[in-house]
Parts: C-alpha cells; sequence; structure tokens
C-alpha cells in the first residue's frame, strides 16, 4: 500500500509563530526555475518590485505593475510546494486608498495565487493595514529605506543613523503591527535601530540591511548569487559568482557552435546510437 505525503505551505501564522524561535530565511524569485531551486530550503519567498530593475532593465521599481506582478508569483507558486509566496505590491497601486488597495491585493491573491502581500510605509500606511487585514488579506510591512519612496528621499539612503530618523523608523513598525501586519521588513536602517525595533514589537522583523538581531533575513537573489555585476550593496553577502560562471559557460558554448563541436551526433534525431 502507497503512502501519499501532502507538503503543506507554510503559511503565515507560522512565520509571525517563528519569532523568538527561529530565524526566517527569505530570498526574491520571479521566475518558477529559480523558485523551484529555492524551495526547499527558504520560509518564504518574495516576489519584489526589484523584478522590475533584475529582469526589466528599470532604473528603479517604479514601472512595475500589479499585472507583471501577478504573472510572476504564478509562476513562483506553480513551481514550489512548502514556501510562503508573498507577492510585492508596486507603486501606485495602494497609495490612492484603502479600496484601491483591496482591490489589487485581492488580485494578487486570487490571480497570483499569493499567500500573503507586502507594501512600503508606515504610520501613513496603518490604516490601510488595517483595512487589509480585517479582510483576509495578510500584510508584510516595510519601514526603513523604502525603494518607492526614492524620490522624496532622494536615493536609496540609509535611515536611522540620526536621532530623527531613527524615532521616525520605530514610530512606524509600531504603527503597522498596531494595524494587524505579519511581520515587517526593516531595510536599510542602522544596526542600533533594527535592534531596537526588534525587541520592541512582536511581530518578526525581516532585515535587509538592517541588523543581525532581526527575526529574518532577505536579499535580492541576483545580489546574492552574484549575478548583478560589480556594484553590490554593502548589506549584501556574495554566495557565488555565476556572473563568471554564466559568462564562462556561453564563451565555451559560442566557441564550439563556431567551430563546429556542437551540436555532435549524439545531440541528432534518427541517428542509431552504438549499443
Amino acid at each position: 500500500m502507497s503512502v501519499h505525503t501532502t507538503i503543506r505551505r507554510i503559511t503565515v501564522p507560522q512565520l509571525r509563530s517563528f519569532k523568538g524561535h527561529r530565524k526566517i530565511a527569505a530570498l526574491t524569485a520571479y521566475s518558477s526555475v529559480m523558485a523551484s531551486l529555492m524551495d526547499e530550503y527558504l520560509d518564504f519567498i518574495l516576489i519584489g518590485d526589484s523584478t522590475a530593475m533584475v529582469a526589466y532593465g528599470q532604473p528603479n521599481t517604479l514601472a512595475f505593475t500589479v499585472e507583471q506582478v501577478a504573472a510572476h508569483t504564478a509562476a513562483v507558486v506553480r513551481a514550489t510546494q512548502r514556501v510562503c509566496v508573498i507577492a510585492d505590491m508596486p507603486f501606485a497601486s495602494y497609495h490612492e486608498s484603502p479600496e484601491q488597495a483591496f482591490r489589487n491585493a485581492a488580485y494578487l491573491l486570487a490571480q497570483g495565487g499569493a499567500d500573503a502581500v507586502k507594501l512600503e510605509g508606515g504610520s501613513v500606511m496603518a490604516p490601510t493595514i488595517e483595512f487589509l487585514v480585517q479582510r483576509g488579506i495578510p500584510v508584510l510591512a516595510h519601514v526603513g529605506l523604502m525603494p518607492q519612496h526614492v524620490n522624496t528621499m532622494g536615493g536609496y539612503k540609509a535611515q536611522g543613523l540620526d536621532e530623527e530618523t531613527a524615532r521616525i523608523v520605530m514610530q512606524d513598525a509600531k504603527a503597522v503591527e498596531a494595524a494587524g501586519a505579519f511581520g515587517v521588513v526593516l531595510e536599510g536602517v542602522a544596526h542600533t535601530v533594527g535592534t531596537d525595533v526588534t525587541q520592541a514589537v512582536s511581530i518578526p522583523t525581516i532585515g535587509i540591511g538592517a541588523s543581525a538581531s532581526c527575526d529574518g533575513q532577505i536579499l535580492v537573489t541576483e545580489d546574492m548569487l552574484g549575478m548583478n555585476g560589480t556594484r553590490v550593496p554593502r548589506f549584501v553577502k556574495r554566495y557565488t559568482d555565476l556572473d563568471a560562471q554564466i559568462k564562462r559557460s556561453v564563451e565555451r558554448y559560442a566557441d564550439e557552435v563556431r567551430t563546429g563541436v556542437f551540436p555532435d551526433m549524439s545531440h541528432c534525431f534518427g541517428v542509431k546510437r552504438d549499443a
């Protein structure tokens, strides 16, 4: 008699329960191939609006659309079985009103298959977060350095390096916690601020350029794998250099095509192979 084992995805309540018990490991993904390779090892995958820059060559994240996020989210969901899948809400998809945010968040869950959404903003977005959570949409908040605020912040600048911005980060984190967010991403904040916020809130903090004290960490996968050229943020650790490996492989392929080495008869159809 065969025994069928059902693999269940990590749920939002499980992610929240990890605080104080174990660290949360997360990365970004936007393709089924990459997501399938990650599924066994991570707690959640974020379809980040960083996809606009990494996959589409945009100068920032602002041009990404809800429809694009949903399509990439669906690809990740189809390729995975156990990770929690969280979709980023792109710029201008939730700022107008809580009702607009609900329509777009619901689209990402219904059409993309996401388990939750992520949105940027602290105190100012707290009413929207509460509106979504009360209507069955789990929200991962995002405070500190917020890429969608690149124009108002004057670039990708670390936050919490002075008393005033440190106070704002703490205030924002507490506001999203009170609004019902199940976790909060702390991006580009001073180490001490990341540590203080993690101790001050009851929900998991996910660091990206924050503090080792955060309850979890996330990076853009292409940064971590060495696929984004020579410039990388200070907070990124490169675990390999796929840029170089891919270039070597493509160079070898091109050389073999031009010299007639590839394909050989073993790669052709209708050819009898030796026993």
